[in-house]
């Protein structure tokens, strides 16, 4: 009888490989900055050198997510009370810029903030230009940048980077039509983002 592809999974990795290198690669984005998908791979070829990973061996997202929570728990006695402060701000940016409509994603939406993780907010507005004077109105300064589209990530949209009440925040702009299917929501049953209503139902939910 042919194994299950679930079964073939847990003989070909222990379990403990993928949790080694998801602990790795949260102190990776904790304490340098790196994205996931960077972090992944240097935590990968710190444990385990020039040998390819077992079929399998890599941790998800959502393990990494696990690990880095569990990380600044121990580590970052200020966690909380970051991440109560950047969904307050978060909270306020998007009221501003209600008419682009804002969302929240990343990690201060997850409730998993290093200290370096921006206030990540993507607007879905079909005119960026817009975007950038109303920025210019309120006399912010902002560098741009690309960053992958969430669905492909052979496609890139533009970013503007800046601060916001002393506080790091990044908007990616998105057409409107982006925002069709981008409310899917994880296996851990949490969305991808979230507009304001749904902010404050976290935010309460978790008070």
């Amino acid at each position: 009888m042919a194994k299950s592809r679930d079964s073939t999974a847990m003989t070909d990795h222990p379990d403990p490989v993928r949790l080694e290198i998801a602990a790795a690669a949260a102190r990776l984005i904790a304490d340098s900055g790196l994205d996931y998908g960077a972090a992944k791979l240097k935590a990968t070829r710190q444990l385990l050198g020039r040998t390819a990973p077992p079929r399998g061996a890599l941790p998800d997202g959502e393990e990494i997510d696990a690990a880095l929570r569990e990380h600044l728990e121990l580590f970052d006695p200020d966690h909380a009370a970051r991440v109560e402060r950047r969904r307050e701000v978060a909270a306020d940016l998007m009221g501003r810029l209600a008419e682009f409509h804002p969302y929240l994603t990343g990690a201060v939406w997850k409730g998993i903030c290093a200290d370096h993780a921006p206030i990540h907010l993507q607007l879905f507005y079909d005119n960026a230009k817009e975007v950038e004077m109303r920025l210019l109105d309120e006399r912010l300064r902002f560098d741009v940048l690309t960053l992958p589209h969430f669905r492909d990530p052979r496609e890139s949209v533009e970013a503007l980077a800046f601060e916001w009440r002393r506080e790091p925040v990044l908007l990616s702009l998105y057409v409107v039509d982006d925002l069709r299917g981008a409310l899917r929501r994880s296996p851990s049953g949490l969305a991808e983002r979230g507009n304001l209503a749904a902010l404050r139902q976290l935010s309460g939910a978790s008070s």
